[in-house]
């Protein structure tokens, strides 16, 4: 495996009485395209959000560079997570300004990202009459402003057509070639299957696999396998 960017250490979380993610390790190596499979309500989002500073683990320790996690690292994060955060009455350009004066970014990097998602020629059209996908391009966005070595989307495909996905998973490969690591996160097997370096499968909390993609492989049933071998422990335990 290469250098990792990106790792957790025995992650646990709980909300109330319920566990939702539990003993989590895993690792992320640079310049890849992790691709991060479960169902719905597995604790993908939960994980996501720890990478991002939203909420912190109950147990357990997050690395970055080989340090651990401090909220000093969201300078090297770009995060898109659940719903594109955007301002719909301001058009694309003033979407972006509003984040470069609070990050303190120089408005050229406005064009550069734009330029990156092929939303340039947008002119004065307000980001409320966007499609699904301009949308979800704009949210991708505003998190590669800051420049960042890695790039984190939960669930990116949610309500694209399949024009839009496609334009999305070339997007995907094209920053893993320009050396940024992607984090994705899906239930679909398939869109993660096309473009990922590495896997980890979690289910009911746990990461049942962690491994690169291999020629051959028959995802499906690895999925498939892991999930019944996780829900069979929570229901026995």
């Amino acid at each position: 495996m290469n250098e990792v960017i990106l790792e957790t250490r025995g992650i646990r979380k709980a909300f109330g009485k319920q566990n939702v993610l539990d003993n989590v390790s895993l690792m992320v190596p640079k310049g890849c395209v992790y691709g991060l499979l479960g169902p719905n309500g597995a604790g993908k989002s939960t994980l996501m959000k720890m990478f991002s500073g939203m909420i912190r683990p109950d147990e357990g320790e997050i690395y970055f560079n080989g340090s651990k996690w401090s909220r000093d690292n969201l300078k090297d994060t770009g995060v898109l997570i659940e719903q594109p955060p955007l301002y719909e009455n301001l058009t694309a350009v003033e979407n972006l300004e509003v984040r470069t004066l609070l990050l303190g970014i120089p408005k050229k990097r406005i064009q550069e990202v734009l330029d990156i998602v092929d939303l340039k020629n947008t002119g004065k059209k307000r980001a409320g009459q966007f499609s699904m996908g301009m949308k979800q391009r704009l949210g991708i966005a505003i998190a590669l402003l800051n420049s960042p070595s890695l790039l984190i989307l939960d669930e990116p495909t949610n309500g694209l057509d399949p024009f839009g996905i496609q334009e999305l998973r070339d997007m995907i490969r094209d920053f893993s070639d320009q050396g940024i690591t992607v984090i994705v996160s899906s239930h679909i097997l398939s869109e993660v299957e096309q473009v990922a370096d590495y896997i980890g499968i979690i289910s009911e909390g746990v990461l049942g696999y962690q491994g690169g993609m291999k020629q051959g492989k028959d995802l499906e049933s690895l999925f498939t396998d892991v999930v019944r071998k996780n829900r069979g422990r929570e229901l026995c335990c």
